[in-house]
């Protein structure tokens, strides 16, 4: 009687603890939406402090971009005793040019 009293305990015991740890596991999964939307919620905070952010439907922009490209390319070819080879020579300049001015607004 006693063997079997001592077995039943140790049953009960196993039982409250798996009982004890499903609670647990429940508390957490229902709290775990509060949770990220209190971290949302900070990171959301933290962006606004930054200020007013740009707008590119209120922007006010008027440049000119220039582009200038010239390329001069030489090829060479010699006729020599062992055959003939060539040279290509490329000299290329390049100009960009940015002139205006850009307003950000922000309402």
């Amino acid at each position: 009687m006693l063997k079997r009293l001592i077995k039943n305990k140790k049953a009960q015991s196993v039982l409250e603890y798996t009982s004890i740890i499903v609670i647990l596991l429940g508390a957490f999964v229902g709290i775990s939406n509060y949770y990220k939307r209190g971290i949302q919620g900070r990171w959301k905070a933290a962006v606004d402090g930054l200020g007013d952010q740009y707008d590119p439907r209120l922007g006010n922009t008027s440049l000119l971009y220039t582009l200038e490209h010239n390329t001069n390319t030489q090829l060479i070819t010699v006729d020599d005793p062992t055959g003939y080879w060539s040279r290509r020579r490329d000299m290329t300049v390049s100009t960009e040019r940015k002139i205006g001015y850009e307003g950000v607004a922000s309402y």
